[in-house]
């Protein structure tokens, strides 16, 4: 039978199917911010290993997974987050470590699993609270000494970034030992982790898919994924379940290669790709089917020759060629190639996300001097849209339709992007060779962790499906049924400019609801007794500059007027008593003439007089 646990009593359900017991973790809906909070047991006769994300869970991207061993933390990944549109925060967002800065004596080590930055992109900001060494394979690496050394971060590039071999590796970071083994992505050098311990070893997946005609590097170790998944004391897995509601097969790289091929063939002028920088295997593919259509390869570079504190397209081009994935001639700058004819240029260029800074989306607002869209262009996007970028991607494709430019996305085109993470096929394929006792779905919305752990049940044999939340530690064990020991607060950080705030700080508040009602700023000249001494002056955000007569401001005055004249002489010397009559009474005009639901945002300035 199957129990559904929540954090209240557990529900029993029959299941007609099988006599055995299988057990699924559902966390219960949350009624407000407070969690629960049960402590584990004491670290020194402590036999389990624990499993938690301050990041990663129900959503896509801000992966930070810890685990837990006699009282020592192993943190794997650290990525940033996809900022959410209504917060009005500018930069970037990451997790909250505050919960574990307490803990940072007994953080081991960081190891990353691959170089997108929804998983190293977060330690430029996290790592300082920290210094403690990180581990990953010399795409990641050379990716973070770049960018530490353009940010003008102290480190030291041998001793805090420790390089192991991409072909596999043994990590030993006591109380854990880390063995390392490939698979693959869209990015080079992606590793899976088995994570061994007194207590028993998890497979941590990262992200994966099958993609077995990659042409830059080997496939995924299937001879290691064997030996591992078919060990009787594998405890868990934890699994990306990013795409894991996709029915097809995985398209290949070379399959790309060949759409890429016909579609400049076919194409009247210039052919512009755009992708994600740090795919490689692309970035190959794009520049062998340049020349099986007798077009000349490159990249378009930055319009501003300055050096940059980011690792951007450019610099990726130089490390494919630095490592071997790329030869010196693949890829030329589009500098070098601009004069030749439009149908032999092929140009790869950033942007297929509407990302308000990108090449392509730049190019769209006709703000590149040095490259103009033209009619006879065909633009490819070689991706997927990232949730929450819909609305970006949107106007890309409308604003390119109107300029009459020929397009090809993943709706209208076969085989023009291969994904870097598993769907039903390869995860049917995976679970037939992973077989853990407890399954713990990762890093995906929460109906594609589910669809993750329930073949995790029926493909792989495992007994227990935890499908939690971030915070929620969960305790392992052979042979023992897992489940949530500890709940700590989690969130998310937004990094503006040099100024890191939590997500709930009340100047995002404040921005809602301007941008939603508006604002209005009032200076009262009072004396010391809180009496008026002129005319408050009165502007707004908002609400009502487009009124040319004038109406609403000089009735808000009235208004006030009237208010604070008719406070005693004890209310008028309280400056809260003043503001909050400010309010009620230029309310009172805003609601008559804007509607009962608008609900300004007020900032109350006091001159003496």
């Amino acid at each position: 039978m199957v129990r559904l646990h929540k954090h209240t009593e557990p529900e029993v359900v029959p299941n007609m199917d099988t006599d055995e017991d299988l057990t699924v973790h559902v966390s219960a809906e949350k009624s407000d911010n407070s969690k629960k909070h049960i402590e584990p047991e004491s670290d020194e006769n402590d036999d389990k290993v624990y499993f938690m994300a301050l990041g990663g869970l129900e959503h896509v991207g801000q992966n930070m997974y810890l685990y837990k061993y006699k009282g020592k933390y192993l943190v794997v990944d650290c990525g940033m987050g996809f900022l959410e549109e209504e917060i009005g925060a500018g930069d970037v967002q990451y997790c909250d470590t505050s919960w574990l800065e307490k803990r940072k004596k007994d953080v081991v080590a960081f190891v990353m699993t691959h170089g997108h930055e929804d998983h190293i992109g977060a330690l430029k900001y996290i790592w300082p609270k920290f210094r403690k060494p990180i581990y990953c394979t010399r795409f990641p690496a050379e990716i973070l000494r770049r960018t530490f050394r353009g940010i003008e971060l102290e480190f030291d590039p041998k001793k805090d970034i420790v390089e192991f071999d991409a072909a596999g590796a043994t990590l030993d970071l006591k109380p854990f030992t880390v063995e390392t083994f490939h698979v693959s992505h869209s990015v080079p050098e992606a590793q899976m982790l088995i994570i061994k311990t007194g207590a028993g070893k998890i497979l941590h997946t990262g992200d994966w898919t099958f993609n077995d005609d990659n042409p830059i590097e080997p496939g995924t170790d299937y001879a290691r994924l064997s030996e591992i998944g078919s060990d009787p004391k594998l405890l868990a897995c934890t699994c990306d379940s990013t795409s894991s509601s996709r029915q097809t097969v995985q398209t290949t790289e070379i399959q790309v290669r060949d759409t890429f091929t016909k579609i400049m063939q076919d194409a009247p002028g210039r052919v512009i790709i755009t992708g994600y920088s740090r795919s490689l295997a692309r970035m190959k593919m794009f520049a062998d089917a340049a020349h099986a259509a007798g077009r000349v390869a490159a990249i378009k570079e930055r319009s501003n020759p300055n050096p940059v504190p980011y690792v951007g397209l450019p610099e990726f081009r130089e490390m494919a060629i630095q490592f071997g994935y790329l030869n010196e001639g693949d890829i030329y700058m589009y500098s070098e190639i601009k004069d030749l004819p439009a149908e032999k240029q092929a140009i790869f260029l950033t942007g297929s996300q509407g990302e308000k800074f990108a090449m392509l989306t730049r190019l769209c607002r006709g703000q590149v001097k040095e490259m103009k869209l033209m009619p006879t262009d065909t633009v490819v996007f070689s991706s997927i849209i990232i949730p929450g970028r819909e609305q970006d991607v949107s106007f890309l494709y409308n604003k390119l339709a109107k300029m009459g430019i020929r397009t090809h996305t993943i709706y209208d085109t076969d085989h023009v992007h291969a994904s870097g993470h598993a769907g039903r096929p390869e995860f049917e394929r995976f679970y037939d060779m992973v077989h853990p006792q407890v399954s713990i779905p990762m890093h995906g919305d929460y109906i594609n962790e589910m669809l993750n752990g329930k073949m995790a049940m029926e493909r792989g044999g495992a007994k227990h499906m935890m499908l939690v939340r971030n915070g929620e530690m969960i305790a392992l064990s052979d042979g023992t049924e897992p489940y949530v020991c500890e709940t700590i607060e989690t969130g998310f950080v937004v990094m503006e400019g040099e100024t890191e705030r939590s997500a709930n700080d009340q100047v995002y508040k404040n921005r809602k609801k301007i941008a939603s009602n508006g604002a209005i700023f009032v200076t009262l000249p009072v004396d010391k007794r809180g009496f008026l001494k002129g005319t408050p002056e009165v502007s707004s955000a908002g609400i009502f500059e487009s009124d040319t007569t004038g109406f609403m401001k000089r009735q808000i005055q009235i208004e006030i007027t009237r208010a604070i004249d008719g406070l005693t002489k004890t209310e008028r010397k309280n400056q809260d008593n003043l503001t909050r009559a400010v309010q009620v009474a230029a309310n009172k005009v805003v609601r008559a003439a804007l509607g009962a639901d608008k609900k300004p945002q007020y900032s109350v300035h006091f001159v003496q007089k």
